[in-house]
């Protein structure tokens, strides 16, 4: 009877929010969604339900909760939380600050929005992270650069918050431009207070200690670990203290000092993989405690991405690089299934999204390609915008989220929950 009740419970869960994307890595936290019958072909005017103009380009992701879908936007100096609803209509518009500006790509509305359905919360480039209910009423507000220093990213702050359970899991890891030590924070959600900020040392050089990665979450058995990566190293934080309970490195063993790392770590099952500056890309077993390089290692890959954070469904593990060249291998060992594929000679960083037996993976010139999942590299569709694009793709309702230096683009007719 007990586990008939787990059940229910369960797939009720997923009928009421499986249509979210949460945060910046969708329902799971790692790019992949349960969704069916989504949208495979479209132009700007074929199979688009709306857009909606945007003043600017941004690497945050939409985020959606039911008829609420969320913008981290910046517009000229000026810092934005935009919320829209489901047919493309502007609900409100909240000001975060000002002091945006533009660097090498990106600006410093980067970091994607997060939401646990009752309150949305966001932080911008320039340290300062605010939470807002749904009408747009301000909950609190902090400025992590004023109460912690200045940030010393070479390219600008640029990783998301993680929200779990009743807190904000933050990560500054810097070096280039400051001697401040890397930390993480957790931030209470309710009020907005740090419960604890702990040092995360490291002794890579120069620009290496910067990364502009966003943390994940471990769940294994009833264990629950915060994961970060950046500084040569791969961390794990027990979420109630802080405290460092294992650490991975052999990333940089020659001491580059521009190894920063970009693309997020990326958890499945107990495995944990975890991408570099192209090579190498390791892959860790959860459980371990302390030195976990080589007691916890399972494979390596020498191909791994610089930007886009690849996506895994467990069985292969899908990663493109910065060049749109794909690769397919088995996720427990590594093993190639399919290697240097090209998908389109361009920029890619985007991060790829896997959904109804698909991967869709967007490139800076705003072209869609979808692939077939599984053992062999076959192209679906090839979906044009011919606009500049950062941003991964949001999937909600049977409908795909894409958004542009020019629009935020509505695709496919919206399922019935």
């Amino acid at each position: 009877m007990v586990a008939k009740t787990i059940i229910l419970a369960f797939f009720t869960i997923q009928l009421l929010f499986g249509g979210n994307w949460a945060q910046w890595r969708g329902p799971s936290l790692n790019g992949v969604s349960e969704e069916k019958n989504l949208p495979v072909r479209w132009t700007t005017d074929e199979n688009i339900t709306w857009k909606l103009a945007m003043p600017s380009r941004s690497g945050a992701t939409p985020i959606i909760w039911g008829e609420n879908i969320f913008l981290n936007v910046a517009d000229g100096d000026d810092l934005y939380l935009w919320c829209v609803d489901r047919s493309g209509k502007i609900f409100w518009k909240r000001m975060m600050g000002g002091g945006n500006y533009k660097i090498n790509k990106q600006n410093m509305s980067s970091p994607s929005p997060v939401t646990d359905g009752q309150v949305v919360y966001v932080m911008t480039g320039t340290g300062i992270l605010k939470a807002f209910d749904f009408k747009g009423n301000e909950l609190w507000s902090r400025d992590i650069q004023k109460d912690y220093g200045k940030f010393g990213l070479n390219w600008g702050y640029a990783s998301s918050p993680l929200l779990y359970e009743s807190a904000l899991f933050v990560q500054v890891l810097h070096g280039n431009n400051t001697d401040d030590p890397s930390y993480v924070l957790r931030i209470d959600k309710k009020t907005g207070k740090t419960v604890w900020r702990v040092e995360r040392p490291t002794d890579a050089i120069r620009e290496s200690p910067d990364s502009y990665t966003t943390p994940a979450l471990l769940r294994y058995g009833k264990n629950v670990e915060i994961v970060i990566t950046g500084g040569d190293a791969i961390t794990g934080h027990d979420p109630a203290s802080g405290k460092e309970l294992w650490r991975g490195t052999g990333f940089n063993l020659d001491k580059n000092p521009n190894y920063r790392i970009i693309a997020s770590p990326v958890v499945f099952d107990d495995l944990i993989y975890a991408p570099t500056r192209v090579k190498p890309l390791i892959t860790f077993r959860a459980g371990g405690r302390g030195d976990i390089s080589n007691s916890h290692k399972v494979w390596s890959f020498q191909n791994g991405p610089d930007v886009p954070t690849p996506v895994t469904d467990g069985k292969y593990f899908y990663s493109v690089n910065d060049r749109g060249i794909a690769w397919c291998l088995d996720a427990k060992t590594g093993q190639e299934i399919y290697g240097g594929q090209r998908i389109r000679p361009a920029i890619y960083s985007s991060s790829p999204v896997l959904a109804d037996g698909k991967i869709y993976i967007t490139n800076e010139e705003g072209l869609t390609t979808v692939l077939k999942a599984g053992p062999k590299f076959e192209v679906l569709a090839e979906n044009p915008f011919n606009e500049y694009c950062l941003s991964s793709p949001a999937i909600s309702d049977g409908q795909i989220f894409i958004r542009t230096e020019r629009n935020l683009y509505c695709i496919g007719p919206r399922a019935k929950r």
